[in-house]
């Protein structure tokens, strides 16, 4: 006879480790978007060229995203805690070479080493979580916080970026990450329990490589679709990414000990947690870019202003978290991971009716929906991806968590953002005013920022009409964007109420098995 007893409920130890572990995530998140603000500065005293400064913005998200899923496996072999604390020396280490960079490929290199350090940080923070609490209620609890952290951080960095900008040389956006870097490497050997894989096999380079190789390029390729449109560069990386994905497979399915099970994907709790994860990520991440260009050009906030306007957007954010919490042990995951998405839907559906001189506070409030759908979905998929993986997997299936986060977010910006650019093109190929420049008119029909610079060469009546125009372009293609962001949670939702339909309330997880002897 088997009898079922509760985990071991986690004590003031582990809830003091899951300090230490909510910090680095927040600071890898925050590298994401810190730069928004130092980037005027960084671009006056380093004077890169115009690739440079590409490079200098995205090579961090490049090689996080590449190494994701590489940094995971290697966790599972070495130890979760010895890659982390690994990871938090490269970061520290890389935040002082940043700060001090003279040069833009000093810059660059060090970014890059951010990266190797991000990659480290993410899965392997999220994969001690998995193994530091045992009972499911207090994991998914865990998982909420670590999940405000990691998102919230995309929205704290231009705000921490501006307040210290206000004061300090741009590099100290760079030495914040530090002090957070020493505290983790001095408490993480206490605080933390290592974990690993009792049985891995040998580590695979190839599928190292593979992963990489798969990776990169589509990351590369819808970049690069949403900064210049469509081309042969994008199309061909895209597909070469595609088949070293396939070729990453193929090989995952053949070998003894894979780097990741490929098989998970055919459980409907881990294929539809992924699923649900990746399309919330791309919406809102595809949202996020349009709704600060809004704010700063349609509604004519400053950057840091907007950025302030930005912050209620954390507390819609954790009040998912809290109801995923609360009703996870209440409702099945089919319905409450369904009812996030379609509360993100219903906040994309009231960005759809704004208007040019709609208030900051309409936009912040329908934003705040969304960003509550994304705080109940992340928490309840991420939670549903650890727990249907096997616990001596917890670092791949955490990194296989956060690639589909980087690729959501690369997909929502490169398809939305072109989405959004083709109906502001479309609209203002017809409105502006016959008296301009071709050159100016050129400019103003391609981009907003085009537009405003195209406007001050202008006479005065020329300027506001071709300044109403750009602005009711840019709103236009910006709702149309969030209707489409609607669709895409409304189709995400239900395809989730299906694949999830299996799912328990309580998984089994959540408690240990005993036997009675006879």
């Amino acid at each position: 006879m088997t009898i079922p007893t509760p985990a071991t409920r986690a004590g003031t130890r582990e809830w003091l480790a899951l300090a230490a572990l909510v910090l680095p995530a927040l600071l890898a998140s925050m590298d994401l978007s810190i730069l928004f603000m130092a980037s005027p500065w960084i671009s006056a005293d380093l004077e890169p060229t115009a690739a440079q400064h590409l490079w200098i913005m995205d090579i961090y998200g490049f090689v996080m995203a590449g190494l994701l899923i590489s940094m995971g496996s290697i966790g599972d072999r070495i130890g979760r805690r010895r890659l982390l604390l690994i990871g938090a020396l490269a970061f520290g280490a890389a935040s002082v070479l940043a700060a001090v960079s003279t040069t833009p490929e000093m810059l660059i290199a060090s970014r890059a080493l951010l990266g190797f350090g991000g990659a480290t940080l993410a899965p392997s923070t999220l994969s001690l979580i998995r193994s530091t609490f045992s009972d499911e209620n207090q994991r998914r609890t865990a998982i909420g916080v670590w999940t405000a952290a990691f998102t919230g951080g995309v929205v704290i960095g231009p705000i921490i970026g501006g307040l210290m900008l206000e004061h300090w040389h741009w590099g100290s956006v760079f030495l914040i990450n530090v002090p957070v870097m020493l505290l983790l490497l001095v408490v993480a050997p206490f605080l933390l329990r290592e974990s690993r894989d009792p049985n891995p096999g040998p580590f695979d380079p190839a599928s190292a490589f593979l992963s990489l190789a798969a990776v990169l390029p589509v990351i590369f390729g819808v970049k690069k679709l949403a900064e210049e449109g469509l081309d042969w560069t994008s199309v061909v990386a895209v597909a070469v990414g595609l088949a070293f994905g396939a070729l990453f497979v193929r090989r995952q399915r053949r070998r003894e000990h894979p780097m990741i099970d490929v098989r998970l994907f055919a459980r409907g709790g881990f294929g539809g947690a992924i699923g649900a994860n990746t399309a919330i990520t791309l919406a809102s991440a595809g949202m996020g870019l349009l709704a600060v260009t809004f704010m700063q050009t349609v509604l004519g906030l400053s950057p840091f202003v907007a950025a302030l306007w930005m912050l209620p957007l954390v507390v819609g954010s954790v009040i998912g978290v809290a109801l995923a919490s609360t009703l996870a042990s209440k409702v099945p995951p089919s319905a409450l991971v369904s009812a996030g998405l379609t509360l993100g839907a219903a906040g994309f559906l009231l960005v759809s009716t704004l208007r040019v001189d709609s208030p900051v506070w309409i936009l912040i409030a329908s934003y705040g929906l969304l960003t509550m759908g994304v705080g109940l979905t992340s928490t309840l998929a991420t939670s549903l991806v650890l727990s249907t993986a096997p616990a001596e997997k917890a670092g791949a299936a955490s990194a296989i968590a956060e690639t589909s986060t980087e690729l959501g977010g690369a997909l929502g910006i490169a398809v939305l953002g072109s989405i959004a650019a083709g109906v502001y093109r479309s609209t203002m190929n017809d409105q502006v005013p016959a008296e301009t420049p071709v050159e100016l008119a050129d400019a103003a029909t391609e981009t907003i920022g085009g537009a405003i610079a195209a406007s001050e060469n202008l006479s005065s009546a020329d300027r506001a009409a071709l300044l109403e125009s750009a602005l009711g372009a840019f709103t236009q293609g910006f709702t149309t964007t969030a209707l489409i962001g609607a669709a895409i949670l409304v189709i995400a939702a239900a395809a989730c109420a299906v694949a999830l339909r299996k799912e328990p309330v309580n998984r089994p997880e959540s408690s240990t098995t005993i036997h009675e002897g006879a």
